[in-house]
C-alpha cells in the first residue's frame, strides 16, 4: 500500500485571498470583496460587527446540497437559524482552508468538516457568551446564547451579538470551547428545505455557464475526437463567414472559434470542419482489445493490496467452492451542465471563473499553465449543475486559459453535450476476479480477489505510486464479511482512454463485485440470500440496516412471475446501507425498477431530508448507469456522443424508493456515494431473482438481451 489516499492528492496550495461573497439568493457575476469577520472562529466562520455569521463554504455546492449542510452546523453551534448565516462561495485558496480540503469528493464533505467547523462556531459562540457575561458582571455558566443573542437565564437579560462582537472580538479566543452535545442541538438532526432551492427555483441562482463579465466574448471549442489526435486542417474562411465569429485560432489538438455570442460559434465550429491526423495506435484503439487487455490482466500476480492468513491451507477441505469474473465498463459523467470556465488574461494575471470540484488545484493548474505565480491567478467558484467526479478534473479550465491567453477580452468557452462527452475522463473499465472457499462449517474460510483496471492513483501519483490504487481497492480490503484467510491484489492496466474518478469511486466496483459474489454463495449452498449474509456479518450496524431493508421490503412473501428481488449490503465512507430492489423482467428481457427500499445508518443525519435526497439521487443515478451505462471505444474514438446513445433513466423509469434513516449520534458518514453503489448489486441480484439468469458483466440490460 502507498498510504496516499484520494483526499491527500486533492489537497492543493494556494496563498490566502479574500472570499467571493455570494448571498444564498445569488447575485451578479462581479466579485464582491467580503471583509474579515470582526469576530473570527477560524479564517472561513466567524459574527460580522452587524452581528451576522459569516460562512465561507469550505465544500463545493454541486446540487446535493452541502451549502445547506453545512450552514445548518453552524447554526447549531452559534445559536442562529439557518437562514440567517450568510454564505459565500470563496475563490478558490487551499491555504485559507488548511488542514481541510477545498475540494469535494468521495463522500468526505460534512465528514471532513464536522469536527472543525463545530469547534470553531464553539469558540466564537463561547467568546460572545463571555463578552455578555462581563458586561453584566455574572458567571459565564449562568449565560448562554439562542437565537443571535445571549441571554443571562436568571433574569432574562437579552444582548443581540451585536452588541457584543467588538467585546468579544477584543478578548482571546477561549481555549475551553465544548461543542453543542446531541442532547441540545435544535438545528442538527431537523430536515430543513435547501438554502439555495428558492434561487434555483425562480432561476437567479449562478452557475458556472450563467456568469456574463464585462466585454466578454464566446468560444466553442472542438478537440480531436481520436486520443492522442492532432489538428490537421480547418476551413477558417467557412467558419469566419458565419454572422458573429470574430476569431479562429488553432492549437495542436484543438480548435476554438470566438464569436458574439454562443449559436454564432456553435455555427462556427461546424462550419469550420476541423479534420485531425492520429498514428496507427490511436486508430488502431478497439473496444475489444482494451477490454480483453483489462481482463487478461487479472492473470499477472498483481500488487498485495491486503493479505492475512494462509489461503491455501484455508482452502483444504472446503464444503463448498466458488469463483467467478466480473466486469464494468467506462462510464462517463454527463452531468446537466456541460464543461465551462470565463477567463480574463491581462497585464501578467488571470481571473477564472467556473464551476469546480477543486477550486483550489484548478486554480494551481491555471497557474502552471500559464507560468504565471499563484498569487497572479484568481478563481471564482460558482455553483455547478452535477460534478459526479467530472470536475475533479481541472481540464476545463486548462483548455480555457489557453485560448484566453491568445485574447485580449474575456472569454466564455462552453463544451457542446457532444464535445463533453467524447472528452470526459472517464470511470476505468474493471475487471475483477473472486475466489471464496466455504469451510465445513459453514463460514468463509478463504477469500481472494484479483482486481484489475486504469489506475487513477498512478497518473495523479507518478513516480510515488507504488502499484496499488488505495482507491481502487477500497472496500475490496475492508469487507462486512470475515474470512480465515484473504487476499486481495491490484493490477494496473492502461489503455489511451482517460480516467478519473466517478460517482461511488473505488468502492462502487467492490460493492458490486462482492455483493454479487456473496449472492451467488447463497444460492449456491442453497441459503437464503438475507440469511446467508447474517449468518456471517458481525458488525451489529450492518446487520441493522440489513434486518430492517429485509422487514420493510416484505422480502419472503410471494412475487408473481418475472418478478424478482435483489439485496445488497454495505459499509462504505462510513455509512452502513441495505437496499432491496425490486425489478420486473418483461418477455422482450426489459428491466423496470419497481421499488427500492433502502435502509441507513448514516450516523448523525445532519439534515434528515437532504439524506433522503441524495438516496433519490443515487438510487436514481446508479440504476441508470447499472442498467445501461457504457462508454465504447471505436477506431480510438468513443462512439457516444449524447443522450439518445448514452442512456439515462427517465422520469416515468425511475423507481419507488422507500428511504428509512436509523437515527443515532455517531459521527456523520458519507451521503453522496453510498446509495449509487449499494443499487448496482441489488439490481443484478434482483435480476437474477427475476429470471434464474446470473449477470456479471455490466450494464446489466446490455447483458440480458445478450442471452
Amino acid at each position: 500500500m502507498t498510504g496516499t489516499t484520494r483526499r491527500d492528492v486533492l489537497i492543493g496550495s494556494g496563498l490566502f485571498s479574500a472570499a467571493l461573497m455570494v448571498p444564498v439568493a445569488f447575485g451578479s457575476s462581479r466579485s464582491r470583496a467580503a471583509g474579515a469577520p470582526s469576530l473570527a472562529g477560524n479564517t472561513w466562520l466567524g459574527v460580522d460587527a452587524q452581528g451576522r455569521v459569516t460562512l465561507a463554504l469550505p465544500k463545493t455546492e454541486m446540487g446535493q446540497g452541502i451549502l445547506t449542510t453545512i450552514t445548518m452546523i453552524a447554526a447549531e453551534e452559534l445559536a442562529v437559524r439557518p437562514v440567517d448565516v450568510v454564505v459565500s462561495i470563496p475563490d478558490g485558496d487551499s491555504v485559507r482552508f488548511a488542514p481541510i480540503d477545498q475540494g469535494t469528493g468521495g463522500s468526505t464533505s460534512v465528514r471532513e468538516v464536522w469536527q472543525p467547523l463545530r469547534e470553531a462556531g464553539a469558540r466564537a459562540r463561547i467568546a460572545l457568551v463571555n463578552a455578555g457575561a462581563r458586561q453584566w458582571g455574572v458567571p459565564a455558566a449562568e449565560c448562554d446564547a439562542h437565537d443571535g443573542a445571549v441571554v443571562h437565564r436568571p433574569s432574562g437579560k437579552v444582548l443581540a451579538y451585536a452588541a457584543l462582537v467588538a467585546a468579544a472580538a477584543a478578548a482571546p479566543l477561549p481555549t475551553e470551547a465544548p461543542v453543542r452535545p446531541a442532547s441540545a442541538y435544535a438545528v442538527i438532526g431537523k430536515s430543513h428545505r435547501r438554502l439555495d432551492g428558492d434561487a434555483k427555483a425562480r432561476g437567479v441562482a449562478e452557475y458556472g455557464i450563467d456568469v456574463v463579465v464585462p466585454g466578454m466574448k464566446y468560444a466553442a471549442i472542438s478537440v480531436s475526437p481520436i486520443f492522442g489526435g492532432k489538428l490537421a486542417g480547418v476551413d477558417e474562411a467557412a467558419a469566419r463567414a458565419v454572422q458573429g465569429v470574430t476569431g479562429v485560432i488553432r492549437g495542436a489538438d484543438v480548435v476554438y472559434v470566438v464569436g458574439d455570442n454562443t449559436w454564432a460559434v456553435r455555427q462556427g465550429i461546424t462550419a469550420a470542419k476541423a479534420q485531425w491526423t492520429a498514428d496507427a495506435a490511436s486508430t488502431g484503439t478497439q473496444q475489444a482489445g482494451v477490454i480483453a487487455a483489462v481482463a487478461a490482466a487479472l492473470d499477472k500476480p498483481g500488487f498485495v493490496a491486503a493479505t492475512s492468513g494462509d489461503l491455501e491451507a484455508a482452502r483444504v477441505g472446503a464444503a463448498h467452492r466458488f469463483s467467478a469474473t466480473y466486469t464494468q465498463p467506462f462510464l462517463a459523467h454527463a452531468t446537466m451542465e456541460p464543461a465551462n470556465c470565463v477567463a480574463h488574461v491581462h497585464d501578467g494575471q488571470c481571473e477564472i471563473w467556473t464551476g469546480s470540484q477543486i477550486p483550489g488545484d484548478a486554480r494551481k493548474a491555471a497557474a502552471k499553465r500559464l507560468g504565471l505565480p499563484l498569487d497572479k491567478v484568481t478563481l471564482h467558484n460558482r455553483l455547478m449543475g452535477g460534478g459526479f467526479g467530472r470536475r475533479l478534473e481541472a481540464d476545463m479550465v486548462e483548455r480555457c486559459v489557453d485560448l484566453a491567453k491568445q485574447v485580449p477580452f474575456p472569454v466564455k468557452l462552453i463544451w457542446s453535450r457532444e464535445e463533453d462527452m467524447s472528452h470526459d475522463w472517464y470511470r476505468p473499465a474493471y475487471a475483477d476476479h473472486i475466489d471464496i472457499a466455504i469451510g465445513a462449517d459453514g463460514k468463509i474460510a478463504a477469500w481472494e480477489h484479483k482486481i484489475a483496471g486504469s489506475s487513477i492513483m498512478a497518473r495523479l501519483l507518478g513516480p510515488a505510486f507504488k502499484g496499488v490504487d488505495d482507491d481502487a481497492v477500497e472496500g475490496a480490503i475492508t469487507p462486512i464479511y470475515p474470512a480465515r484467510a484473504r487476499k486481495v491484489t491490484f493490477q494496473q492496466q492502461e489503455s489511451l482512454v482517460p480516467t478519473s474518478w466517478w460517482r461511488g469511486v473505488g468502492p462502487l466496483r467492490s460493492a458490486f463485485v462482492m455483493e454479487s459474489a456473496i449472492d451467488e454463495v447463497a444460492h449456491q449452498v442453497g441459503a437464503d440470500p438475507i440469511a446467508f449474509r447474517l449468518a456471517h456479518i458481525e458488525d451489529p450496524r450492518a446487520r441493522a440496516v440489513l434486518e430492517q431493508a429485509r422487514d420493510k421490503a416484505g422480502w419472503g412473501t410471494a412475487v408473481a412471475p418475472g418478478v424478482g428481488r435483489g439485496v445488497a449490503v454495505i459499509h462504505l465512507w462510513d455509512t452502513y446501507m441495505a437496499a432491496v430492489a425490486e425489478v420486473t423482467v418483461d418477455k422482450d428481457h426489459q428491466i423496470a425498477v419497481k421499488t427500492v427500499t433502502v435502509v441507513v445508518d448514516c450516523g448523525q443525519a445532519v439534515n434528515p431530508s437532504g439524506v433522503a435526497a441524495q438516496i433519490d439521487s443515487g438510487i436514481i443515478f446508479g440504476t441508470a448507469g447499472a442498467l445501461y451505462g457504457e462508454v465504447t471505444i471505436a477506431n480510438g474514438r468513443v462512439e457516444q456522443s449524447n443522450f439518445h446513445d448514452y442512456r439515462v433513466l427517465r422520469m416515468n423509469e425511475a423507481p419507488v424508493i422507500h428511504t428509512t434513516l436509523i437515527d443515532n449520534h455517531e459521527k456523520p458518514g458519507g451521503m453522496g456515494e453510498p446509495p449509487n453503489a449499494v443499487i448496482f448489486p441489488a439490481l443484478a441480484n434482483a435480476v437474477f431473482a427475476a429470471t434464474g439468469k446470473r449477470l456479471r458483466n455490466l450494464p446489466l440490460q446490455k447483458g440480458l438481451e445478450a442471452g
